[in-house]
């Protein structure tokens, strides 16, 4: 005879812990020295003046200013023209 009771076997009770990526402050917010603008996984909007990528493709303001986002035309290796989104932080204007 067996010593145990059969058990079953669960197959779905993992589960990774959410990331909250995203856009954190919208176009024409004020931001502050360090604060983050973009989290993101690879560098799907491209940083631009006054801001700074961290090593997980965050993007994060250098200066107090004012959030604005822009289309840019680049060229890729192959010779493509592509369009990238941009963001910046230009300074406020009082």
């Amino acid at each position: 005879m067996a010593k145990k009771k059969a058990a079953g076997t669960a197959k779905n009770l993992r589960d990774s812990q959410p990331k909250y990526l995203g856009v954190k402050r919208a176009d024409g917010q004020m931001v502050r020295t360090g604060e983050i603008i973009v989290r993101q996984r690879g560098t799907k909007i491209e940083p631009g003046k006054g801001v700074k990528v961290a090593k997980d493709h965050t993007i994060f303001a250098m200066t107090d200013g004012v959030v604005s986002f822009r289309n840019k035309r680049k060229i890729t290796f192959t010779g493509q023209r592509v369009s990238k989104k941009a963001v910046d932080v230009l300074p406020a204007t009082a």
